[in-house]
């Protein structure tokens, strides 16, 4: 048991950690290649942090044969939007707070609510389409099939979209430790590419270890691997994500801190459900269809601020973190 926990924390840590220097070689590429913050944020940035709990499920449904296996690529698909739409806006809303406070920025949430906005609608449809119409539609298929041309749409409307410039470049981990030896500075395009196939492939690795590890402390304790699955893996894979709508919030670049969370949740609301749908039975009841409803139920709040109200403000985001703590008194009681 000792050991299993051990093995669980370790390749946690190595996709936590592949994914910070995946993410740092996408916003370098990004930087290279002169993309607006819209897409850096809400397509590189959003996929990019989104990988560990993409990752998980994938090898979950593929690796992992048997009910259990495809029980754990289930709740953490769905967790993923869920933890995204409720803890993340939570840890943005208290970062804010926390800023005020110090006397580090203003009490408002400055983002293009163009970006956000478009972001949100998209997760909306999506998502809600890819959980409801699979119960319609007999052909599977054909909603998976959905999904992806949406992303694909998303994308595109991501980048012809009106949004600033980032401003600001990270060094590349790289070029931090191989500068000297290497001509890091003069390919950059080049070496920030082979950082990114690098995580990628370190991070497929963490995420067939995590997921052996977590099968085997799930059915030692007797828990329903779908139920772990979808309150533990996504809380610790999503840490990238939080992590870094934290620093960039912290900064006062709010664009990007938000946008790094919705543009994930309408990844995660696409390609990894559509996996989902057509390599599972995709049973979606219960427990399961709660956490689903509540996360497009937060999505319809941000959504109705930002029509009605023009903005967004961090109370409604804290807020919206509370229900992730209904759902766990639910789940307990």
């Amino acid at each position: 048991m000792g050991t299993d926990f051990i093995l669980l924390i370790v390749n946690l840590l190595i996709i936590l950690l592949s994914a910070e220097i995946f993410t740092n070689g996408i916003e370098v590429f990004g930087k290279r290649l002169s993309l607006s913050q819209a897409v850096v944020g809400s397509v590189l940035a959003a996929v990019g942090t989104a990988l560990p709990e993409t990752i998980l499920p994938m090898v979950a449904i593929f690796l992992h044969k048997g009910e259990a296996g495809h029980s754990i690529g289930i709740g953490a698909i769905l967790g993923a939007p869920f933890m995204l739409s409720t803890l993340a806006f939570l840890l943005i809303g208290i970062t804010i707070s926390i800023a005020y406070f110090a006397k580090r920025r203003a009490f408002v949430f400055n983002i293009e609510l163009t970006t956000v906005k478009r972001d949100i609608i998209f997760f909306l449809i999506m998502y809600s389409s890819g959980i409801f119409l699979p119960m319609i539609i007999k052909q599977h298929f054909i909603v998976a099939v959905f999904l992806i041309i949406g992303y694909i749409v998303y994308i595109y409307l991501t980048f012809k979209g009106e949004s600033d410039f980032i401003l600001h470049e990270e060094k590349l981990y790289l070029e931090k430790f191989f500068g000297k030896i290497l001509p890091i500075s003069k390919f950059k395009g080049f070496f920030s590419f082979l950082q990114v196939i690098l995580a990628l492939l370190v991070m497929i690795e963490g995420a067939h270890g995590f997921v052996e590890a977590l099968q085997h402390i799930s059915l030692k304790f007797g828990l329903d691997p779908l139920l772990f699955a979808l309150i533990i893996a996504p809380v610790a894979t999503e840490l990238p994500e939080k992590f870094n709508s934290v620093t960039w919030t912290f900064k006062g670049r709010d664009t990007l801190a938000m946008g790094n969370v919705t543009g994930a949740m309408v990844f995660q609301s696409t390609f990894p459900v559509s996996v989902g749908i057509i390599f599972t039975d995709w049973q979606i009841t219960g427990y399961a269809l709660l956490s689903a409803c509540l996360a497009i139920l937060s999505g319809l709040i941000i959504l109705g601020e930002i029509h009605f109200l023009k903005r967004i403000s961090p109370l409604s985001l804290i807020f919206l973190g509370c229900f992730y703590l209904l759902y766990a008194i639910i789940i307990i009681v």
